[in-house]
């Protein structure tokens, strides 16, 4: 075998560095220095396979082509936990609070009062959720989203304009971030790396269609961005890294007209959301809703008019527009429960059957299925929201 030793290699023409042929293997005992750069210095019309760091979220990441895009490179079940050394694995722990993969937070919710709780699991690993720490005030329905450093989150009952923000990486409590642009609650939110938007919600008397967003690297209050199709209540939503989709939820009243219609805006611009399609069946009271960089899944909800719970799981191709597909069923039917992803696995988090519950359950977005199950929150719990340091709007 011929070897190289060589600190700079240039192309005859040019800066770049010449191609390696066939099979090129790396034996050296230090280490290999992608290159790297920011989310938005990412390249365009690059190979599949294309490695680079990432250094707005501390990870490599590797182009999977121009339908999936870029995807973040994370730890996997059955790698290296932590521990006192580089090759100890955690065996006795029984949550998902291991390792330094994507993590998804739950946040607030009703337990049966009103809570301030937020627990945490590392998505990549199975297990129990840990307590992280605890909101400004006990709150439910309110709408969560992040960047892949701070969590947000907006609106929530007892009638509220309030948002509250926690940085991921840690434990610890939320503090006061500024306020939306109308007080309400059973709203939706989605994001991008830079921008929280928030979506529609109740007031006493009306459902209101205002959409308003915030820039989750500071602090300050909500300005307008634009109105949805339909104003609704206990509406789903998701987001890629451009789209924020809408879907479903009950107008004009809770419980008095349910609607299936899916709407979405793009998240870097403002204005009025389009019509998108429309969901696989009406429900009410989804908010267990995950996404990838391609897909949005929603699972379960609530018909009152039967009244009766569903298992459903279905799904949209976001950067498409059309109605859902079916996905699979969760482990038991239930509402109200609160969902979030990595860029491979989503998990949906508590909610009643109609008792309340602690089910964690989780799917691997790319397949179709049946959910399997995760762990347990750390309570009973419902009308929560949730959000992850890698949903889809940040891949």
């Amino acid at each position: 075998m011929s070897e190289i030793n060589s600190s700079n290699f240039k192309k005859e023409h040019g800066d770049l560095a010449p191609d390696l042929v066939g099979v090129t293997e790396l034996t050296s005992p230090y280490f290999f220095v992608p290159p790297s750069g920011n989310t938005a210095e990412r390249p365009e019309n690059c190979e599949p396979g294309t490695l680079r760091f990432n250094t707005d979220i501390g990870s490599l990441e590797v182009f999977r082509g121009n339908t999936i895009g870029w995807e973040q490179i994370q730890r996997r079940d059955g790698q290296y936990l932590g521990g006192d050394s580089a090759n100890s694995v955690i065996t006795t722990s029984t949550n998902s609070n291991r390792g330094t993969g994507t993590r998804g937070f739950k946040i607030g919710g009703y337990y049966p009062a009103y809570t301030d709780i937020i627990d945490y699991v590392t998505i990549s690993t199975f297990g129990n959720a840990s307590d992280f720490g605890n909101l400004n005030t006990a709150t439910h329905l309110l709408a969560g989203t992040s960047s892949n450093t701070r969590a947000i989150t907006g609106g929530g009952s007892p009638s509220t304009d309030e948002i509250q923000f926690f940085e991921m990486s840690s434990l610890g409590n939320a503090s006061d971030f500024g306020n939306l642009t109308a007080t309400r609650y059973n709203l939706g939110a989605v994001s991008n790396s830079t921008r929280g938007i928030f979506c529609t919600g109740y007031m006493p008397s009306a459902n209101k269609n205002v959409i308003d967003y915030v820039t989750i690297a500071s602090t300050g209050n909500a300005v307008d961005f634009g109105d949805t199709v339909t104003p609704a209540s206990g509406l789903s939503t998701v987001n890629s890294t451009t789209r924020g989709i809408i879907a479903a939820g009950n107008n004009p009243t809770p419980g008095s007209n349910l609607v299936n219609a899916m709407s979405f805006i793009t998240m870097s611009t403002t204005g009025d959301s389009v019509d998108f399609g429309d969901t696989h069946r009406l429900q009410f009271y989804t908010h267990s809703c995950i996404c990838s960089a391609t897909r949005g899944i929603f699972g379960g909800g609530y018909f009152p008019a039967a009244p009766a719970n569903t298992n459903g799981i279905h799904f949209i191709t976001m950067a498409t527009l059309g109605n859902s597909i079916d996905f699979g069923d969760l482990s038991q039917a239930r509402f109200s429960a609160s969902g979030t992803s990595s860029s491979t696995r989503g998990i949906f988090m508590s909610g009643r059957t109609p008792g309340l519950v602690s089910t964690i359950d989780s799917i691997e977005i790319a397949t179709t299925g049946n959910a399997v199950d995760f762990g347990d929150n750390t309570g009973t719990h419902a009308y929560s929201t949730a959000t992850s340091t890698g949903h889809g709007g940040l891949q």
